[in-house]
Order: C-alpha cells, then sequence, then structure tokens
C-alpha cells in the first residue's frame, strides 16, 4: 500500500500552549488541518520512523475520527507500530504510563482535558515525548515552525481501523495494537498503594465514598480499581460512562462544575470522602465530609505522608509546585529536609526536575498532583494516594487536613477565575501591572505593605532553559502573596486568574472561610488591577 502525497498550505495559529494545540472542533475539522499539524510532529521527531507510537484521547467529540486519520498517516510515514486504546481511549496519565511501560518513542494524545466537548466545543493534540511527558519547549516550537512551511503531507487510502475489539492489526507495513486502555495503568496504580488495605477500607462496611468521573475518561478506570479491584460498592463511580460531549456538563473538578459531589459530603449524613477528575483525567478533587481539600494543600499532606504508601515508603527526594500554588509544600519540604522548587505552569516544567531526580512529587493549583511514577499529573492516583491515607491513618479527611495545618501552618488560599475576557482588556490589564512593579516595592496597598514584586521568569536548574512572563507576582512584608496570570487553556478570549494566599501558623486561628480569612487581600487584588474597568466583570466566574 503506497502512502498518498497530499498537497497543503499553512494554517496560522497552530502553535502549541502550554497543553499543546487546543482549538474549537469545527477548527480540527477543516481540511487538512489535522494532518497539518500531525504530519508537523512526524516531520520533526525522525526516531518515529521505524518507531513505536502511543495514539488515543480522551473519547470526545471527534476523537475517533482522529485516531482513523493519524493511524493513516503513521503508517504512511514509517511508524512500525502503533499501541492504541480501544476505542480510541486513554486517559492521558495512562498514556505517559503506557509510553514508559512499552518504550515508546511517543504519543500522541488527544484532549483538551477541562474544556467542554461535543460538536460546538473543544477538541486538542498534543504531542508526549519518549519519557511520557509533554514535549518540552524545543519540541513545541519545532513543531510549530514545521507547521509555518509545510507543503504536503502522507496518509494511506485505507478502510478504517477496528478500533473496538483488543487486537494485533496490519495497516500498511505498520503494526496496529489495540489494547485494553486500563490495564497498564491499573497494574502501576496496584504497585503503588496498599490495595489490600483500601479494600479493607471499603470491606468495612462504615466507610461512604463516591467518584464523579463526569462523564469523561476516568469512568472506565475507575469502575476497574474502584469497584472491580478494590471492592467499593456498585454505584461509587457516577457519571462512570465517557460520553462525547461529557454529558453536556464541564468536565472540571471544582466546587462550581462539580457542585451535586460537594453537595453529598454536606452535613451529618454526608459522604466520607468524594473525589472527581477531568475530561482527560489528569486533574483530581478530594473532599470529605464538610471539607474541601485545596490543591495546593493536598500536594503538602501527601508529601507529608507518603511514607505510609508502599511506592513511596524509602521517602520523597523533594517536592515542586507551580508558582501560583500556594507555598504549604514548600514549608512540608523544608521539615523533611528536601528541595522544593517553583516552575512555571505547564506540567513539561516539572519533567526535567522528575528524570533528573530531583524530587518525587509535584502539584498545580489547578488540580493537578503526580509524582517520579509517570510524566504527567494523574487524577485517580491522586484518589488512590488518599484513600490509601485513610486506611492507614484511620482518620477522617478533616482530622488529616486539620493535623497536617497545626504541625505546619496553614495557607489560606484562594484562586479568582475571570473567563471569557476580551483578550485586549486582559491584555492591558496585565500591560499595566507590568509597568508598576518597578515602583510597587515599599509602597502601601491596602493593609500591607510590598516587599516585592516582579514578572515570574524561571531557569530551569538541569538544563538551563529560560521562561519569562509568567505571571505578576506581588510578596507583602507579612508573606502574603497576590498573583495575577492569564490562562492559555481555553479557546476564546481569555481567562484572568488572580490567586491570593496568606499564612496563618496560630491553630485558633484556622477555622476561617477562605474567603473570609482573605477578604481584605481579594478586595485589594481587585480594586489595584482595575479588573472590573479593564474587564467589565464585577466579580469572577469561579472560584476555588
Amino acid at each position: 500500500m503506497e502512502p498518498q502525497i497530499i498537497a497543503t498550505t499553512p494554517f496560522e495559529g497552530q502553535r502549541p500552549g502550554t497543553s499543546g494545540l487546543r482549538k474549537k472542533v469545527r477548527v480540527f475539522q477543516q481540511p487538512h488541518y489535522l494532518e497539518n499539524f500531525v504530519q508537523a510532529i512526524l516531520d520533526t521527531r525522525p526516531e518515529l520512523v521505524g518507531g513505536t507510537l502511543v495514539v488515543g484521547g480522551d473519547g470526545r467529540y471527534y476523537n475517533r475520527e482522529a485516531v482513523q486519520t493519524i493511524l493513516r498517516m503513521a503508517a504512511a510515514n514509517g511508524v512500525a507500530r502503533v499501541l492504541v486504546g480501544r476505542g480510541g481511549l486513554l486517559s492521558t496519565p495512562a498514556a505517559s504510563c503506557i509510553v514508559r511501560k512499552h518504550h515508546a518513542e511517543g504519543a500522541i494524545v488527544l484532549s483538551a482535558s477541562h474544556n467542554p466537548g461535543g460538536p460546538d466545543a473543544d477538541f486538542g493534540i498534543k504531542f508526549n515525548a519518549a519519557n511520557g511527558g509533554p514535549a518540552p519547549e524545543s519540541m513545541t516550537s519545532a513543531i510549530h515552525a514545521r507547521t509555518q512551511e509545510i507543503e504536503r503531507y502522507l496518509t494511506l487510502d485505507s478502510t478504517a481501523v477496528d478500533l473496538d475489539r483488543i487486537a494485533t492489526l496490519t495497516l500498511g507495513a505498520t503494526c496496529i495494537e489495540v489494547i485494553d486502555p486500563v490495564a497498564d495503568y491499573a497494574e502501576l496504580m496496584a504497585s503503588l498503594f496498599d490495595f489490600d488495605a483500601i479494600a479493607g477500607l471499603f470491606a468495612s462496611g462504615g466507610f461512604r465514598m463516591r467518584f464523579d468521573a463526569m462523564h469523561a475518561i476516568t469512568g472506565p478506570y475507575a469502575l476497574e480499581i474502584l469497584e472491580n479491584r478494590l471492592g467499593a460498592e456498585a454505584g461509587t463511580v457516577l457519571n462512570a460512562e465517557a460520553l462525547p460531549d461529557f454529558g453536556g456538563g464541564h468536565p472540571d473538578p471544582n466546587l462550581t462544575h462539580a457542585a451535586a459531589l460537594v453537595a453529598m459530603t454536606r452535613g451529618a449524613d454526608g459522604l466520607d470522602f468524594a473525589a472527581a477528575s477531568d475530561g482527560d483525567g489528569d486533574r483530581n478533587m478530594i473532599l470529605g465530609r464538610d471539607c474541601f481539600v485545596t490543591p495546593s494543600d493536598s500536594l503538602a499532606i501527601l508529601a507529608a505522608n507518603a511514607h505510609l504508601t508502599p511506592g513511596y515508603r524509602q521517602g520523597i527526594r523533594g517536592v515542586a509546585r507551580s508558582m501560583p500554588t500556594s507555598q504549604a509544600a514548600d514549608r512540608v519540604a523544608e521539615a523533611l529536609g528536601v528541595e522544593h522548587f517553583e516552575t512555571p505552569t505547564g506540567w513539561k516544567f516539572f519533567g526535567n526536575l522528575l528524570d533528573a531526580g530531583r524530587i518525587t512529587l509535584c502539584g498545580e493549583e489547578s488540580f493537578g498532583t503526580g509524582s517520579d511514577h509517570l510524566r504527567e499529573k494523574d487524577g485517580l492516583w491522586a484518589v488512590l494516594f488518599w484513600l490509601n491515607l485513610l486506611a492507614a491513618r484511620r482518620q477522617s479527611v478533616a482530622e488529616i487536613v486539620t493535623e497536617h495545618w497545626r504541625r505546619f501552618g496553614r495557607d489560606y488560599y484562594t484562586r479568582h477565575d475571570y473567563e471569557g475576557v476580551a483578550s485586549e482588556g486582559a491584555e492591558g490589564l496585565m500591560a499595566a501591572l507590568r509597568e508598576q512593579l518597578p515602583t510597587l516595592p515599599g509602597q502601601q496597598l491596602g493593609a500591607r505593605r510590598v516587599a516585592q514584586a516582579d514578572d515570574f521568569a524561571y531557569t530551569d536548574p538541569i538544563d538551563g532553559g529560560r521562561a519569562e512572563h509568567q505571571g505578576i507576582r506581588i510578596r507583602f512584608e507579612d508573606g502574603a502573596r497576590i498573583v495575577y496570570r492569564l490562562s492559555g487553556t481555553g479557546t476564546e478570549g481569555a481567562t484572568l486568574r488572580v490567586y491570593i494566599e496568606r499564612f496563618e501558623p496560630d491553630p485558633t486561628g484556622h477555622q476561617l472561610d477562605p474567603q473570609e480569612a482573605l477578604g481584605e487581600l481579594i478586595a485589594t487584588a481587585r480594586e489595584f488591577a482595575g479588573i472590573e474597568p479593564r474587564t467589565g466583570r464585577a466579580a469572577p466566574d469561579v472560584i476555588t
């Protein structure tokens, strides 16, 4: 079967962001649009010729069609072997797991993560490198450069591959292996956590849990691990069927989009434990009875208790967090005598630290937590980690959190998201903040005096790579912080994110609601940046 050479011309705007290329489905459906980007990956990664490629996605609308396109192109470009999840499905952490276990040269992952799905919603594609992690800046820059000069792509004129049964097939000279998307990942989880202890927790009869898969990719993984292997009662996994439009919901596990799950944890009859994951399975929300665990606190608590799990019994080498994430994990690292790092937002910045053995755990305030077991954040892994802690400590979620604050102090923390803001207004706000940075130290903002102010820049301690303009940081003399940042995960307009935190060492001051505890700082952040006049928004769309 001879490859077809299809003439094409470049599209503008195919520069990958922090998590690949994300656009509306209708953009990807344009003739040649997806093909151009896939060919740019294949042209710039010569190791794929004669090598192994992993392919799969979160099952959102257009996933199956895109998988078939990629398989035909991979075969036409000389990829020797392709591992593809049954149904074209793979969670993002599972894709990383499979790359690492099977020594693949990389993966093409189809997802727009926590963004909505459906014919009028979002789609995405990214390349993961041979370490299983998101492509570093050097790779994404090369892919983008190739998209700007592309003149042709290669494909096969072939019938669709049967993706719905596990089998080994041939497409041209390429071996296509349709694999169980869950098996390798479940095996890895069983090696990291005490499944017997967790099963005992479920068998005790006094422990009630629900996991909301949000009609996204984690449903099949959670059903297999929680209900089939660990013995959780049938119905523990909610919204378990992965649907192309996520059941019309927004697959973002936070207090707003998972409000029904949050309600199940309230009051005397509330669940003991609840959790949710997102569209592609790499994020997590952790809840106890009347207790929401912020992602920042979750990372810190996992670091402080890692020795209670089989996979981390020897302790941790270090911890990394994204810059907007609270400083709670830093305090744990200092107490443990291990390194801690502050990186830009984007999981790829953790990859070098993980590969170099400098850190064991890492996380972002945007509900992403992970470790050196993979090179992606991993939602269900975090849920299993918490279940292992609950089984080992025999305490409630709230008791574990309260005891952690008593030992390390509490970092009151919140994030306010202004979504779909006009790009001009959002960029003008950030530009105005940057202009004021040199004169801010020493100024009084609200009740606090500014100690430091900068536009965060990061020099990678492993390869010396430099990332600049990663967010405006304002640090006050008492250690409180305000951070302003534009997110790159949306497909329309801009998302302005404002992060506010302050440290409270006194246990008698640990029981306030974060919005109350941070009220003065929240008002200062809003007024100083002129959020309402510059964006037209009187209030954030999402508060976490």
